[in-house]
């Protein structure tokens, strides 16, 4: 009964250590990134010195982006380098074998006719530099006619090409002058256009201020005369004045008037087919009368009208 109660604390001891021997294993690849990244820095530190030589390397804050992104920046540099080292070895090498080749021509040409390019004379060194740059300019392979034909006849073909596409650009040149000169005159009318309307507008906007400053002057007069009315006609009441003499009854009285003359037209017209009738002379006398009556009574009645106006 005892065994079981010896084997618990056993198996609890057994329990803590597990975890324990977990750890560096959970721990080994923190270790690897940090060594990783310590290898990186220091790479990028010689790369740095390497560019900048004597000069002092820039400041620049130095965390996992920034090394990482350096340090790739280092390995293209390095791909690139390596990349350049091997052209130029490649030219070095084509350089040797040019040169070679160039000793075992000479050789062959002094053993074959005896003859060398320091035997020739100035102007057959001339000849000769003109013939080896003509090459060069071509770009052909050697200096024989075969070679110097398509030379040429790629070049002629490539000046009637390009005395072609000059042409074209001439005509191009000849239609955008055109055009520019057509949107020069256009600008130059749009622009007399514009100063134009800016004058009428200004003359307008002057007149309109000026119809404004009437307006108001208008205004204010119209306020005034309106006030002097009003204390007139309390005036003319004060006094005493008949309504019949008033502005508007005036107003209706000349309306009625001219209304009375228009009645009296076809009347008149009526009354001249009998004025070739002998007239009675009491009757007549009856009318002139009694129209002397009615216009003393009118007479009167507008003295005292006038005389009243005047008080």
């Amino acid at each position: 009964m005892e065994a079981p109660a010896m084997e618990a604390p056993a198996l609890e001891a057994s329990a803590m250590e597990a975890p324990a021997m977990e750890t560096p294993a959970m721990e080994a690849p923190a270790l690897e990134a940090s060594a990783m990244e310590a290898l990186e820095k220091k790479e990028v530190a010689v790369w740095l010195k390497k560019i900048f030589g004597d000069h002092p390397i820039p400041q620049y804050e130095v965390n996992p982006r920034t090394t990482e992104i350096l340090y790739q920046l280092s390995e293209r540099n390095r791909v690139r380098d390596r990349d350049v080292h091997l052209v130029v070895e490649d030219l070095k090498q084509k350089a040797s074998e040019y040169e070679s080749e160039a000793k075992h021509l000479q050789d062959l040409l002094m053993e074959s006719v005896n003859f060398s390019p320091a035997n020739l004379s100035s102007t057959g060194s001339k000849y000769l530099n003109a013939l080896v740059d003509s090459a060069l300019a071509l770009e052909t392979k050697d200096t024989s006619l075969a070679s110097f034909l398509p030379a040429v006849n790629d070049l002629t073909s490539d000046l009637f090409r390009t005395k072609c596409k000059n042409e074209e650009i001439k005509l191009e040149l000849a239609k955008l002058e055109e055009n520019l000169t057509a949107s020069l005159v256009l600008e130059k009318c749009l622009q007399e256009d514009l100063k134009k309307a800016e004058l009428h507008l200004s003359t307008e906007r002057a007149k309109a201020d000026h119809r404004l400053q009437n307006m108001d002057f208008l205004k204010a007069k119209s306020e005034e005369f309106r006030l002097g009315i009003r204390a007139a006609e309390e005036k003319l009441s004060a006094r005493g004045m008949d309504a019949s003499l008033s502005h508007q009854s005036l107003v209706a009285l000349s309306e009625k008037l001219a209304e009375l003359k228009q009645q009296t037209v076809p009347l008149k017209k009526k009354l001249e087919s009998y004025l070739d009738l002998m007239p009675n002379p009491s009757l007549a006398l009856v009318k002139i009368e009694e129209a002397k009556r009615e216009l003393d009574t009118l007479e009167a009645e507008l003295t005292k009208k006038v005389d009243m106006m005047e008080l």
